[in-house]
């Protein structure tokens, strides 16, 4: 009844003095829940856009994944000595990846081969010849899929269909892997340190997939060289991909290194770990 009558008398008031009714403040929150379309049509908008544009999750960047997960996600060893570690991808094929061994055989060099599973089953004398000549061996996968767009259980099978080949060959399942293209998630990053394994990017790219000269390739790898670099070449590729000018590039690369007092090393040495798996 109080609230009847004190509404009756701010209307005579108002009728009396000629106030408007937007002289009496912002809608009330009945007022608003009762009409929210027209308020909204009346307010401002926000010009930076909603909360929800601005404030979903999204995924971390590989350079984030890199700062949370330093101890497993690895980019380069460490600075402090002149070190750095060769590594090849995509191996075995029975065209390049024999040119780059005999290459690194000749210069007395160890390096480190990241091995697609499904090529090691068709070529595993290839994968023995490593092991034999002192290289180390990292899963790169069953058949070089984009860790991105898989579920759970197909990247999962990828690491361990890989690991379980490996193992028939060399007699172990190795600690190390790389993402195929260097992606992966922060979830899979989690499974995989889980499985005590170590994710293993790089730091120098040669770009050699480009199918570049010798000499752009020796250029791409030497300007970017520092202490603790690892550095990524391939020694297989996909259709139309020529390393051609990786196997002649590994000389000049090598010789040019050792002469400014550069050691070569594994990428399991150069981060002093044991690459037999627990498992």
């Amino acid at each position: 009844m109080r609230t009847r009558i004190l509404g009756l008398f701010l209307t005579i008031f108002c009728l009396m003095t000629g106030c408007q009714a937007e002289n009496l403040g912002d809608p009330t929150h009945d007022e608003i829940k009762e009409q929210p379309y027209t308020y909204v049509r009346h307010t401002p908008q926000l010009a930076g856009g909603s909360e929800y544009a601005h404030r979903i999750p999204q995924p971390l960047s590989l350079a984030d994944l890199h700062q949370k997960y330093k101890s497993n996600f690895i980019l380069s060893g460490p600075p402090h000595k002149r070190e750095i570690a060769l590594t090849f991808d995509d191996a075995p094929d029975t065209y390049f990846t024999p040119q780059v061994l005999d290459a690194l055989k000749k210069m007395n060099v160890k390096a480190t081969f990241f091995i697609v599973g499904n090529r090691a089953e068709k070529h595993p004398e290839i994968v023995r010849r490593m092991v034999r000549e002192g290289h180390a061996i990292g899963n790169h996968s069953y058949n070089h899929a984009n860790f991105n767009k898989l579920s759970d259980a197909a990247f999962r099978a990828q690491i361990k269909k890989t690991d379980e080949i490996l193992e028939k060959l060399i007699g172990y399942r190795p600690v190390i892997v790389r993402p195929p293209y260097g992606n992966v998630t922060e979830g899979q990053i989690k499974w995989l340190i889980s499985q005590k394994k170590k994710i293993i990017n790089w730091n120098v790219d040669s770009l050699d997939w480009k199918n570049l000269t010798a000499e752009q390739v020796s250029t791409n790898v030497l300007s970017g060289i520092r202490p603790g670099s690892i550095v990524l070449q391939h020694s297989a590729g996909g259709k139309g991909e020529d390393l051609t000018g990786t196997v002649q590039a590994i000389p000049t690369i090598i010789k040019k290194l050792r002469a400014d007092g550069v050691r070569f090393v594994t990428v399991p040495e150069l981060l002093e770990i044991d690459n037999r798996s627990p498992q």
